[in-house]
């Protein structure tokens, strides 16, 4: 294993931000990765742990050693006959989206609706990815990890893993202290597709898909509608959703919609969460570009939760724009806005 120095992370952030990793190496394994972790120029350094870059800005270089996890491996490790389940486990450094096609093509559902959600499969359960109604907890079984102090194996059940809402005990009380090598997800050979979020069941019937829709039907409208909405990462820079969708109390929902009518709202355990891309389109953010010429960066035109780098931004720029939309928000409906995204 090579470790590099002085490389540029354009090519591993999703933004495309020109920033230096001091160091910079590969594992594709837990013994390359213990090995790496060994090394003094590691061990005694600042340590970052790369996927896909998908959930990444980088507001300046990194002056420690940055580690790509490429552990790849797909595959059924047991099934249940009885109950229809299949445990499917998958290296750390497969991307999300590859998993899912693999699931589908295997006859198994249950992350069908979080079909095309960038990065990689170790970075899913850190900060429990969800989209239009599923959540990777609903069928996490267990991850293996990497103590980064000792080089221990360490496994994590759904309840050690202490998911919450984009949030996990990976990055919280365990933050920098595991390097995730594999998860391993139980899927399910008949159940019932889940199409009541979202425009789900609108873009089966534009699609013509009729009838009861198979979880191949939900994964293809799932794409549909992703790719309608945001941005391809090649074409223009950008890590998918940049802030939380914020939950309110019961309370302060109702006082907003007295003012705001039209104000989505979704039950959840203790409140309402509402989309943080209605507050903020409404508080005029939507399609703003800013920088020379056609613009550097902004918010996207056809997405208000996603921000865009153009090109010839800085990570710095980036940030000022998404805290300059958290305080708009703040003013206008005191509702505060928290980043998805990892900022360093």
């Amino acid at each position: 294993m090579v470790l590099e120095e002085n490389v540029s992370l354009r090519p591993y952030n999703t933004f495309g931000l020109d920033v230096q990793a001091r160091y910079f190496a590969r594992f594709a394994s837990a013994d390359e990765l213990r090995q790496l972790l060994r090394r003094p120029e590691v061990q005694h350094a600042e340590k970052l742990i790369l996927g896909g870059g998908s959930n990444l800005l980088f507001t300046q270089d990194f002056n420690g050693v940055v580690l790509k996890n490429e552990i790849r491996g797909l595959e059924i490790s047991s099934e249940d006959g009885e109950t229809g389940t299949a445990l499917v486990r998958a290296g750390a450094g497969e991307s999300w989206h590859g998993l899912v096609e693999y699931a589908l093509d295997q006859g198994l559902s249950g992350i069908e609706n979080l079909s095309l959600i960038p990065g990689t499969v170790g970075a899913a359960p850190l900060q429990n990815i969800g989209a239009y109604g599923a959540e990777l907890r609903d069928t996490f079984d267990h991850l293996e990890a990497v103590a980064i102090g000792t080089g221990e194996l360490r496994v994590f059940t759904a309840g050690e893993c202490g998911f919450g809402y984009r949030e996990s005990v990976f990055k919280n009380t365990l933050k920098n202290q595991f390097v995730v090598t594999a998860v391993v997800l139980c899927l399910h050979r008949q159940a019932q597709p889940n199409v009541r979020y979202g425009a789900i069941s609108e873009t089966l019937a534009e699609l013509g898909i009729e009838g009861e829709p198979t979880p191949h039907d939900v994964s293809r409208a799932v794409v549909h509608i992703r790719r309608s909405k945001l941005p391809d990462p090649a074409e223009v820079g950008n890590a998918g959703s940049f802030f939380k969708n914020p939950e309110l109390s019961q309370a302060k929902f109702d006082h907003l919609k007295s003012q705001y009518p039209d104000l989505p709202g979704y039950p959840v355990p203790g409140g309402v969460k509402v989309p943080a891309a209605w507050l903020i389109e409404r508080a005029g953010w939507k399609g703003l570009r800013r920088g020379p010429g056609a613009g550097t960066h902004g918010v996207h035109d056809r997405q208000a939760l996603v921000l865009v780098h153009h090109g010839g931004a800085s990570g710095h720029d980036l940030r000022q724009l998404a805290e300059e939309i958290i305080a708009s928000v703040r003013q206008q409906f005191a509702v505060e806005l928290h980043p998805e995204v990892n900022i360093l």
